[in-house]
Formats: C-alpha cells, sequence, structure tokens
C-alpha cells in the first residue's frame, strides 16, 4: 500500500517553495521503501512505495507512458496473465503491475479500469488532455482525496497534507460527522467540506478545474449461477473462495492473517494453508495473530483459534486484550488525526501486534472483514420472502413464510408484515430506533437523519430482485466501513480482504439465496463448502456474541472522565451534542439501563477528534452562522514542536 501525492496548477506556476518538501516529510512514514518524482508545467507528482510483491520492487513511479501520461499506481493488480495476453506488445510475466496498467490505459483509456482486478487506486496526469484522472477499485480499499480550488487541484492518498498544507480556514463536513456517529460516513465524504474522497467503482476526470464523477463498473442484476445440485453450489463456493485467498497471497514476504475464533478469518487460515501446502501461493510463510480475553464472559474466543492452530501444526501470537485500560483514547498529543477514525490506541496490545508483525518481516495482514455481510450471516427471510412478493409468486411465499414462522417462532403475518414494510417509503415506517441518538442536537439530528440511520433504501418493486437489492445495500455499507478506517499510525501495513474479491462477490450474488440462509442453518453454503477444511468446531460454532459487559465499562470510565474534566465539550460548542441529554444518557446506564453503547463511543470518539484539534491550534472557535469552522495555518514548520514527531 503505496502512498500518492499531487498538484497541477492550471496556471502552470511552480509550487510554493517548499510545499512539495513538507508533503513529503507527510508522506515518508507510509512510504519507507523510497521516493520518485515528477515535475512538469504547472504540474508536481511524489509517489512513494512500500512493496509487498517482487514486481513491485522493481517499479519506478511515478510511470511515463508511450503518450506522455504519467501515472502512479498504488494496488495489487490479480488479474495480470489474463491482461497481458489481451494487451500484448512487450509485455511479459516479469512485467511490473503499473507497466500493465499503463498499457491498458493507453489502448482502452478510462473503460479500461473495469478490467483491472484486485485492490488499487490511481492517478493519470494526461498533458495532451490536460486532464488529471483519479481512480479506485469496486470496493475501495485504497484511499485516494482530492481538493480543488480556483487555480488549483491537489491529491493524496492521505489527508494529512490536504488539510496541513492548505492555509486555509476549513468548514467541518455535517453529512460526515452524522455518518460517523450513525454507521459509516458516505463515501465520497471527507470530515472537511471542500476535500472529496474519490467513489469505489468510479473515477473523477478533472478539465478545466472542473469535475466529473463516473461509474465504471457496477453488479449485474442479470448474471445468474444456477446447479442442480447442492453439491455443485459447494464446489463453485470452494473454487472462487481459494482463488480469491490466494490473490491475497501474492507477497515476497510472510504474510499474518488475523485469527479470532469465528468462520471468517478460520476459513481464510485454513484455506490459505492449504493453498500453500499445494505450492500455489507466492508467500513464503502464513503467520498468524489471535486476540482474547479470558474475563469477558460473552468473549472466550481462546478454545476456537486454539482448534485452527492445532490442525495447522503451529502456534501464532496470541494478545491478551483483558488487562487493558477501559479509557480508549491514549493518544500523542504531537500526532495529528486527519478524521476520528485516526485515534489510535497506544497500549500494551498495539505494541504486542506491532512487535508480532516486526517479527515475523510481515508487511500483510489478512482481514476477515466482509465474510458475515457477503455469506449470509444475519439468518433474515426477508429478502427472500420480499423476492415472492415482487414477483406475485404466493404459493412460494406461503410455504417460506410456513417454514421460517416455524424457524423464528414467530407468526406468520408478521414475516410478511416485515417484508411488505420493505417496500413502503421510510415517512411512513420511520426510522429504526437503534439509530436514534437521543443525546446528539434535535436540529442536526434531523438534518441528518439519512446519514444517522447508515442511509436506509427501500426494495423497489421493478428492477432486481429485492434479495439483490439487499445485496447491493449490504455491500455499499462495507464500502462505506473501508472508506471511513485509517492508515494504521504505529507501524504501516497492508490489509487484504479475501471476502470482498470481485468474482466472489458477484458470484455469491448470483446464486440463488436459499443456498447462503436456510431455516436454522445461517451461512448454509460456506458451512457445507468448507467441511474438512475447517475444523468443525468453528463450522458447528453458534453465532460470536457481542463483548457487551466491556464496552459498557468502556462508557462510563471514559466519559465520566471526560465530564469531570471539561466544563463545555467541543462536540457542543460544534452544535452535535445537547450535554444535558448526553448526560440523562449516562445516568441510565450507571443505572443499568440499555443504551446505544457503540454510538456513544462514537460520539466519545468524536469529542476527542474534536479536541485534538484545539490541542493543534487548528480550531481557533466557532464562526458566527459557521457551525465546525476552523483554521489551518500554512506556516514553515507546519506546527512547529507540534510537528516534530510526525515529520521523523
Amino acid at each position: 500500500m503505496s502512498v500518492q501525492f499531487g498538484r497541477w496548477n492550471f496556471d502552470n506556476a511552480p509550487p510554493a517553495p517548499g510545499r512539495l518538501e513538507k508533503a513529503s516529510q507527510l508522506l515518508a512514514p507510509y512510504g519507507p521503501d523510497g521516493e520518485g518524482r515528477y515535475s512538469g508545467p504547472g504540474v508536481d507528482i511524489i509517489y512513494r512505495g512500500f512493496h509487498t510483491t517482487k514486481e513491485s520492487r522493481r517499479e519506478k513511479q511515478p510511470h511515463a507512458a508511450p503518450s506522455g501520461a504519467v501515472i502512479t499506481w498504488d494496488g495489487r493488480l490479480d488479474n495480470r496473465e489474463e491482461l497481458i495476453r489481451q494487451l500484448s506488445g512487450g509485455l511479459s510475466i516479469e512485467s511490473t503491475d503499473v507497466a500493465i496498467v499503463a498499457a491498458a490505459y493507453e489502448k482502452w483509456g478510462t473503460d479500461s479500469f473495469g478490467k483491472l482486478m484486485g485492490d488499487w487506486a490511481l492517478a493519470i496526469w494526461d498533458p495532451r488532455d490536460q486532464a488529471l484522472i483519479l481512480a479506485k477499485d469496486f470496493v475501495g480499499t485504497r484511499h485516494l482525496y482530492y481538493a480543488i480550488e480556483k487555480d488549483q487541484v491537489t491529491w493524496s492518498s492521505i489527508l494529512d497534507p490536504l488539510v496541513l498544507l492548505a492555509g486555509k480556514q476549513f468548514t467541518l463536513e455535517e453529512e460526515y460527522i452524522a455518518g460517523w456517529l450513525g454507521f459509516f460516513p458516505a463515501t465520497h465524504l471527507t470530515p472537511y467540506v471542500g476535500i472529496q474522497a474519490v467513489p469505489p467503482s468510479s473515477f473523477v476526470r478533472i478539465r478545466g478545474g472542473k469535475p466529473t464523477v463516473r461509474q465504471y463498473w457496477d453488479f449485474d442484476p442479470g448474471k445468474r449461477i444456477r446447479y442442480r445440485t447442492d453439491a455443485e453450489y459447494e464446489e463453485h463456493f470452494r473454487n472462487v473462495f481459494a482463488e480469491s485467498v490466494r490473490r491475497r497471497l501474492r507477497s515476497d514476504t510472510p504474510v499474518l492473517a488475523e485469527l479470532s475464533g469465528g468462520m471468517d478469518s478460520s476459513s481464510i487460515v485454513c484455506t490459505a494453508d492449504k493453498i500453500i501446502e499445494e505450492g500455489c501461493a507466492e508467500t513464503p510463510r502464513l503467520d498468524t495473530v489471535s486476540y482474547y480475553d479470558d474475563q469477558e464472559p460473552n468473549w472466550n474466543e481462546r478454545p476456537y483459534f486454539t482448534k485452527v492452530e492445532e490442525k495447522r501444526g503451529r502456534t501464532g501470537c496470541h494478545i491478551d486484550l483483558g488487562s487493558e485500560d477501559a479509557f480508549p483514547f491514549q493518544f500523542e498529543n504531537d500526532r495529528f488525526a486527519a478524521t476520528p477514525a485516526s485515534l489510535h490506541r497506544h497500549n500494551e496490545a498495539s505494541r504486542q501486534f506491532a512487535a508480532c508483525m516486526l517479527s515475523g518481516k510481515n508487511r500483510v495482514v489478512l482481514s476477515g472483514i466482509g465474510g458475515d455481510e457477503v455469506l449470509g450471516g444475519v439468518p433474515t427471510p426477508i429478502p427472500e420472502l420480499a423476492d415472492f412478493l415482487a414477483r406475485f409468486c404466493w404459493r412460494n411465499l406461503a410455504h417460506q413464510l410456513k417454514v421460517w414462522a416455524l424457524n423464528k417462532k414467530k407468526p406468520w403475518f408478521h414475516l410478511c408484515f416485515e417484508a411488505a414494510r420493505g417496500f413502503l417509503p421510510r415517512t411512513l415506517v420511520g426510522i429504526p430506533e437503534q439509530t436514534q441518538s437521543a443525546w446528539l442536537v434535535p436540529s442536526f439530528a434531523k438534518r441528518h437523519r439519512d446519514a444517522l440511520a447508515g442511509y436506509p433504501p427501500r426494495f423497489r418493486l421493478v428492477g432486481p430482485l429485492p434479495s439483490f437489492q439487499e445485496n447491493v445495500r449490504t455491500f455499499e455499507s462495507l464500502r462505506r466501513q473501508l472508506a471511513g478506517s485509517a492508515f494504521p499510525s504505529e507501524l504501516f501495513y497492508e490489509k487484504r480482504y479475501p471476502y470482498l474479491d470481485r468474482d466472489l462477490v458477484e458470484s455469491i450474488f448470483a446464486i440463488p439465496r436459499e443456498q447462503l440462509v436456510r431455516p436454522g442453518q445461517r451461512r448454509s453454503l460456506a458451512r457445507r463448502a468448507l467441511a474438512g477444511i475447517v475444523p468443525d468446531a468453528i463450522l458447528d460454532r453458534k453465532r460470536k456474541a457481542f463483548v457487551v459487559r466491556s464496552s459498557m465499562t468502556t462508557v462510563l470510565v471514559s466519559w465520566t472522565r471526560l465530564l469531570r474534566k471539561s466544563t463545555r465539550l467541543a462536540s457542543t460548542t460544534a452544535g452535535f451534542v445537547d450535554p444535558k441529554a448526553l448526560r440523562e444518557v449516562l445516568q441510565r446506564a450507571r443505572d443499568g439501563k440499555e443504551i446505544p453503547v457503540v454510538t456513544l463511543l462514537r460520539t466519545l470518539g468524536l469529542e476527542f477528534w474534536l479536541q485534538g484539534l484545539n490541542r493543534w491550534e487548528l480550531h481557533r472557535g466557532i464562526a458566527p452562522g459557521r457551525p465546525g469552522a476552523f483554521s489551518i495555518p500554512e506556516d514553515p514548520d507546519f506546527g512547529g514542536e507540534r510537528c516534530k514527531a510526525q515529520r521523523a
């Protein structure tokens, strides 16, 4: 996961003195493997590498194409061989990913983006058209931001240079804040008005100082995969899942996999072991890291990840979370946090994780994010029942209502009504109670109720089946989750997601839903297909419980500490939080009543993030009529003493 930065002055003026050096200093911690630069009339581009494959170590970026286009590529190209066959023209199996991407752009233009499989973000400066093109992969595993002003555009893999070097006043983006407090912000938003993110599966073309955003790829609702037997579906799933894992084992250093006691991470590790044993993986070794807390009654993972370790004959790194302080935010004042998600805990667990990676010489981490969402982790019949309603299949509807009513122990008409209400406008059905945050300022909550509720859609009677619509909606929430994530702070590494492979996700969306979820059989297809590969203790396990006790303790301890020290909350000053209502909710928690723990923790993160802006002296008070406005001065030290640690 390399990083890139660029600035284009529309009038071809040279960059301000020292600006590129400041940007390079901010990028340096994320790209330790050297720097490349390009300078042209009014255009300056910086690329800093973080190599994870043998091909990436031969790359020279920025890459100049024969046409004169200048490309910076941060990614892993999964369908190299296929593209080489289609392109020919001097390419070989030894060609670097960026050379293949450049050849694809030369031949197909922006149509090439839909042909690039893998995790990636790229920037293309095309002097012929005097245009800048920024693009990301279909799920958005990489970050890429841009800010357009009247005389220039600046883009970067990280927000820091766009914010710290702007030298102007920003206003907080309220919709982003609401998205952070609710579920996750929309993929095109950042916390700052005027700075945008490139959306997944899209490219932004900037010409004449104006951006055009276009989607280059989308799921095909007409794609169908149909077999006659369960065994054929199981074989199909094993093949596409194994290919997804194999692609993410492409590394010339050992890969580290997160191994919990759940099905997602266990399936990745067991499948990866099988691929390595067969000699089909590029990585020399697969290591694992597992977290446990024996003090938490609802989270006893050790017996389960131990089963996987016994199967593979190797013990991984174990990190005990039971001794951690419940206070979640212990960060250095010298570190700038561009988003609320950038606030990382500097604790014993993070230090142990860093030591684990350093000892194993790992640069790549495999994550099980997406498995539950893609493979039917929530055993609900609603999308399937909605399909029958939309197609007026009354006999099938009646049969499935009977089967699911027995399984769920609910009256069949309750299930039918729940499926039908998905077609109704939200103004009639309202927003689910769990998305309501009583401590937010009512006017703020009203303005951004969609973002607070996770942008809830409703089923459409025409077009794709409701189950397909639900698949896309769920996947969009995963895109928002990745867009809202932050780069690692203490030790940089590349994270890969086997469950978010495009071929795998397309296949899952194309098979009948009853293969994924059956009455009493959540994640039915994956459990059947992975029998004999994943230990039975994992496949037969009930859904993992959420940690409740420790989270409640964190809420009470953290907010009690904060309210004792603060006479006025920064989130109150910014117009987001009603302090009186917040105290009432915390009192309910002390009384043992149920509260929305996750949203309260996110509100806490927002408060500390806003306070961090104050500590950096970036927050100069609230401008009249402009909630959340703050200034970021651009001085020679871009923060003076406060930036010494970041520059180092």
